[in-house]
């Protein structure tokens, strides 16, 4: 001991020295390093869009979370907006807002940040992780970084990972994959402080909280509880060895700190059950079963795996099929069952495996299908943190070959061949992702590469007739519709897009026949009601829409295009009278309705009252600044009361417009010759 003490006290050679400064600056390079590479990988979500899956409802038709006020902030900590509750993930889209107002370029850089901070907690969570597990010579930690890298890249670089990252909704993934990375390194800290009541008690309380932070950007993270009782078993081996030792006095302690957990996650598991409940979102038991939940999650688990060992053919949607073919939900159950009992028998000898095992199988609970919303069978998102075990143990099979090869255990050759493999799987990885990446650039894009890989998903068909509709390539948006259609008949979103197309191409009796399909599942659809009878206004059955339009009032007496579309009946009838006060009624309802302002003012004209009618037109455009209708009329009205300059200017704005209008051609040909010009 004498000897090897001032062996170590030997002032060190320059070569030494170099060899230190080395090691200490790649220390501070590797987290840099793995931030970078995961930036420059998923660099093409910075040119994404935002798309017509759940970006519009989430984000772009949404005002309530555009800024940090109390208003804002107490509408966050208190929605379940689109079935989920997430004050945190609010606040973050917030910020975005307040820094790049609806550029969604912002939107997608905060997300890639936030991946790119995950890869770097997650590093220096697996050094620590792998250091409990292999307990290496401090000869070997630069060995260990290394190992920690590797698997941080495997996670950043995993083409599953696109999906939370370059789709600007799916920001809670890594949001509360952030606080979740989080939480598990300040409870290693924790850990490792139990002897001095202080440090463990902050470290304590601090897991907490970013626990907490967690649940409030999204609630999957309920389970970790009982993730954290596994890192106790191992590789932190708080519990003993042998778990008919786990109830000792002296474990207590281990269990009492799981309590604020427990609380927690119960409470945010709560809350997203009534955030699913509310948007009735949750698919019912009766409409669901326990045996196809059961089989769901089973194949679920299977799937993940499949996936992270075989990244090819993601896509943004894997529908729920109509029925569950068995094949694939036994070779499922197969495979879990094996891979748990293979484990299960090789727990002494492999810990690390059963570990991970579990903690991929309890983190993934919450999203495999028992508690069931949406049309998904599995998701590339909910990867996101259950799969981090997987990593972490190519990382420790890395480290176990660098430490054979230091041993000389192993052949030169054969590890420089190793090596090779593991930075092949990380470049191939890498091109996958930023490939997929790009499949995020707009709705057209995303749905055709769902379409290509499953032509008869319902919701991608759907989805693609929305985005060319609004192209207005309005044969193929019909073609789509009538496809998810013709795959499940009772689709009422896709029927009555479809129906509306129809009405907008002067189809009536085709849009009438989908509209009262639509109506014999829903009766009690107001709106649905007015368009139907709108289909037959337009067929000249006025008598028959009348009808309806009271129907559709006797179900919501204020809806405002029931009231303007009988007002446009009693018009036609010549009732003005009755026209005009339902086109009173309809602004009472709803005060920005330009069509109930334009006809309104149309009416009061008639009846010589011009200087209301100017009113209702300004109002009008005020509301609808392109209706080029609106600003002949009031240049008309202007022009009669001698207000040429400000009537020329109307028609100007009309023509502007919509160049081709004629009659305000005319009518600004009159004023100018009015002025002698």
């Amino acid at each position: 001991m004498k000897s090897q003490s001032k062996k170590s006290a030997r002032p060190q050679s320059g070569a030494e020295n170099s060899a230190g400064w080395i090691q200490r600056a790649a220390c501070g390079l590797i987290p840099i390093g793995v931030f970078l590479l995961a930036f420059v990988v998923f660099l093409p979500t910075l040119q994404n869009e935002f798309v017509n899956w759940d970006d519009e409802a989430i984000l772009v038709h949404n005002v309530h979370f555009r800024g940090l006020g109390l208003n804002h902030l107490a509408w966050m900590f208190t929605t379940f907006h689109h079935s989920l509750y997430r004050p945190v993930t609010w606040m973050t889209w917030s910020v975005d807002y307040l820094i790049w107002g609806m550029n969604a370029s912002g939107y997608h850089l905060t997300s890639l940040l936030f991946h790119c901070a995950n890869g770097v907690v997650f590093y220096l969570l697996a050094l620590r992780l792998l250091g409990y597990a292999l307990q290496p010579p401090a000869a070997f930690s630069m060995g260990l970084r290394v190992a920690a890298a590797f698997s941080a890249l495997l996670f950043s670089l995993h083409p599953l990972r696109v999906e939370a990252v370059a789709w600007a909704s799916g920001r809670e993934n890594v949001v509360s994959g952030f606080f979740f990375l989080l939480t598990l390194l300040f409870y290693l800290k924790a850990a490792e402080s139990t002897k001095e009541q202080f440090r463990y008690r902050l470290w304590v309380v601090s897991t907490c909280f970013v626990f907490g932070l967690s649940l409030l950007s999204k609630a999957s993270g309920m389970t970790l509880p009982f993730a954290l009782l596994i890192l106790d078993v191992y590789p932190l081996r708080r519990l003993g060895g042998d778990f008919k030792t786990w109830l000792r006095p002296e474990f207590r302690k281990v269990w009492y700190e799981k309590v604020p957990f427990l609380i927690l996650g119960f409470g945010a598991g709560l809350l997203g059950w009534l955030a699913k409940f509310q948007a009735g979102a949750a698919v019912t038991w009766q409409d669901y079963g326990l045996i196809p939940r059961l089989a769901q999650s089973v194949y679920g688990l299977a799937f993940y795996l499949w996936k992270t060992a075989v990244p090819l053919g993601l896509s943004p949607l894997y529908e729920m099929p109509q029925n569950l073919a068995l094949l694939p939900i036994v070779a499922a159950g197969i495979t879990v069952s094996v891979i748990t009992l293979g484990l299960v028998y090789l727990r002494q000898s492999y810990p690390a495996g059963l570990g991970s095992w579990l903690f991929y199988v309890i983190i993934l609970a919450p999203v495999l299908g028992i508690a069931q919303s949406g049309p998904q069978i599995a998701a590339d998102r909910y990867s996101y943190t259950p799969c981090l075990g997987w990593a972490l143990l190519a990382g420790g099979g890395f480290f176990w070959l660098w430490y054979r090869w230091q041993c000389a255990a192993l052949n030169t050759r054969l590890f420089s061949i190793a090596q090779t493999i593991a930075v092949s799987l990380l470049l191939s990885l890498s091109v996958l992702s930023w490939n997929q990446s790009q499949i995020w650039r707009d709705s057209g894009t995303l749905w055709g590469h769902a379409l290509a890989l499953g032509p008869a998903s319902t919701v991608a068909n759907y989805h693609m007739g929305i985005f060319l509709d609004r192209q207005e390539v309005f044969a193929e948006a019909a073609r789509h519709y009538t496809q998810a259609l013709n795959i499940k008949p009772d689709f009422q979103d896709a029927r009555i897009r479809l129906a509306d197309l129809l009405a907008r191409q002067g189809q009536f009796e085709q849009a009438a026949q989908h509209y009262l399909l639509a109506l014999e599942r829903n009766p009690t659809d107001a709106d649905l009601r007015v368009n139907f009878a709108n289909s037959l206004a337009a067929q000249g059955e006025f008598e028959a829409a009348q009808k309806h339009y009271f129907e559709a009032i006797k179900i919501d007496s204020k809806n405002a295009n029931a009231y303007y579309n009988l007002g446009n009946i009693y018009a036609r009838h010549g009732q003005l009278e009755e026209a005009m006060q339902s086109y009173r009624t309809a602004l009472k309802e709803r005060p920005n309705h330009a069509e109930a302002h334009f006809t309104l003012a149309n009416g009061l004209a008639t009846t010589g009252n011009f200087e209301a009618a100017l009113s209702h037109y300004r109002d009008a455009v005020k509301v609808k600044p392109d209706f080029a209708e609106a600003y002949h009329n009031l240049g008309r009205i202007l022009a009669a009361q001698g207000q040429i300059d400000q009537a020329i200017d109307s028609f100007r704005r009309a023509l502007k417009i919509q160049p081709n209008f004629a009659a305000a051609r005319d009518s600004l040909r009159q004023a100018l010759a009015e002025q002698g010009k």
